[in-house]
Order: structure tokens, then C-alpha cells, then sequence
């Protein structure tokens, strides 16, 4: 199969195990909503500030305020509330997407870093570039994709070539396909970026519409072929969990500049053969 794509501008999980309630009896959940910030209902943890009378307030929402959502009194100086930090290293303290079906308890240490990979964790649109703001669970990706994003192409089958036109445009480009095989879609996504005047990259990555777990279970080869020439990268997927962003940060991806492109490209075009595999 082949597809053709436009393309368009665009603008570990902590090792330390983990607290349960039941390992630390005597807590009760009343001691831990003693914690919960007035305003985003998340829990302030350490290093814990307090406003002049004594309440609390999360450090993230403290940046935003200019008084006490509790008392109106002014939030400067900043005074620290030793005794609630040490209270606070006793307690196990829920993950933030508990109401999504996480059940871990975490210390205050732990949970940020938790936070950041938890299965749980609500899933962003997995487009390139930060014109859709749409988020949901796994199971509405899809139905997201085919509902706001009708223009991106799909292939089925486990070997498809991913045909981006017009790679010489200018700027920052986004390139997006998806492939459907072993009953999962991938998404193929290729990028361009400027990284200096004059200079630009080509960023080429598969992630899959799953879990990490899920992802586990595949593997994909991106291959440029043409005029005698071979250029092959061989990975994991990424899952949309992590997105394009961490793939190219990481350098987990095919990655060439303009003047390879040009050897494998015919008439501005460049395809890439796709191929994915169970593991």
C-alpha cells in the first residue's frame, strides 16, 4: 500500500517502591486531606509555604496568586511550615489520577515523577504541533482522530510506504500518517525542523495508539531506499503516552538532514517504507 501525505506548518518512572495505606496504619484520609490545596485540590507537598495566618497553599497555584485564596492576606513573606513537612514525609499520599483507576499511594518524593508516566494519566491528541488541545481517555483517541482529524490518511497492513510530498517546504513541517495492523494503528509521523539558520533536520518516528506496556510488544523499521542507496532505522514504538516530542528529544528515531533527503527523494517527494512487527 501506499499513501501520500500533505504536509502542513506547524507551530521513568521512579524505581523507589511505592506506600500503601496499609503500611502505614493509623493514617487516615482525613490527616491527608488536611493537605488538599483550596484552589487546584491537588495536595500541597513539600517544601510547604504558608500565608502569614497559617493556610495553605500548593506551590504551583502560589506562583499564580497575589493573596491568600483562604484569608485574602498577602502571601509575602514567604513562611515555611517545618512541622507539615514532616508530616507530610509520614503520610502516603494518592496519585493524582486516582479517580481514573490508579490505585498506587505514593510518598511525597515519589509522586511527581509517578505522576509523569502513570497509565492513568489522561491522553493528548498525539497530532504534532500544539494547535489541538484535545484530551481524553485511550479508548476516544481514535474516534478523536477520525472525527477532528479527517484529513490524515490510514493504511492497512503491515508494510506500507508513508509518501511525504513537498519536503522542501519552508519552515517547520509535519507530515502524519496512520497504519492499521494486528488489530492496533500506529501513527507515522515525520517532522522537519530548523534546528539553525540554514540547517534543518528530519525527524522520522512511529508511535503506537496504546500503552507503553502495549508498545513493548512490536517493533518497526523505517527504510529509505533509492538510487543504490539504503538508509534503515529498526525500534520500538514510542506510545502516544510520550509523544513525538520525547522521541526527537531522545534521539529515539530516524534522524537525516536535507542533503540526505535529496538522495532518496524524487521530484520533492520522499517515501519511506514502514514495516511493523510482533515481537
Amino acid at each position: 500500500s501506499v499513501g501520500s501525505v500533505a504536509g502542513s506548518v506547524s507551530g521513568t518512572p521512579s524505581s523507589a517502591v511505592s506506600l500503601t495505606s496499609s503500611s502505614l496504619p493509623g493514617q487516615t484520609p482525613e490527616l491527608t486531606a488536611l493537605f488538599e490545596c483550596p484552589v487546584c485540590f491537588d495536595y500541597v507537598l513539600p517544601p510547604i509555604l504558608q500565608c502569614q495566618a497559617g493556610h495553605l497553599v500548593c506551590n504551583l497555584c502560589r506562583q499564580k496568586l497575589s493573596c491568600c485564596p483562604t484569608c485574602r492576606g498577602p502571601l509575602t513573606p514567604s513562611i515555611r511550615n517545618l512541622a507539615m513537612e514532616k508530616v507530610a514525609s509520614t503520610l502516603p499520599f494518592p496519585c493524582k489520577y486516582s479517580s481514573a483507576g490508579c490505585l498506587l499511594n505514593l510518598h511525597h518524593s515519589e509522586k511527581p515523577d509517578h505522576e509523569e508516566v502513570c497509565e492513568f494519566r489522561p491522553y493528548t491528541c498525539p497530532c504534532p504541533g500544539a494547535t489541538c488541545k484535545w484530551h481524553g481517555s485511550l479508548e476516544a483517541v481514535m474516534p478523536h482522530l477520525m472525527h477532528v482529524h479527517k484529513s490524515i490518511t490510514t493504511l492497512q497492513g503491515e508494510d506500507i510506504v508513508f509518501l511525504a510530498t513537498d519536503i522542501n517546504l519552508p519552515g517547520a513541517v509535519d507530515w502524519v500518517m496512520m497504519q492499521s495492523c494486528f488489530n492496533h494503528h500506529f501513527m507515522l509521523v515525520l517532522e522537519k525542523q530548523e534546528k539553525y539558520e540554514g540547517h534543518q533536520q528530519f525527524f522520522a518516528v512511529v508511535l503506537l495508539i496504546g500503552t507503553r506496556k502495549q508498545a513493548e510488544n512490536f517493533a518497526y523499521r523505517l527504510e529509505l531506499n533509492g538510487n543504490r542507496r539504503r538508509l534503515t532505522w529498526e525500534a520500538t514504538p514510542r506510545s502516544i503516552h510520550d509523544g513525538v516530542a520525547v522521541a526527537i528529544m531522545n534521539s529515539d528515531c530516524l534522524v537525516f538532514d536535507t542533503t540526505i533527503a535529496h538522495l532518496f527523494a524524487d521530484n520533492g517527494n520522499l517515501g519511506i517504507n514502514v514495516t511493523i512487527s510482533m515481537c
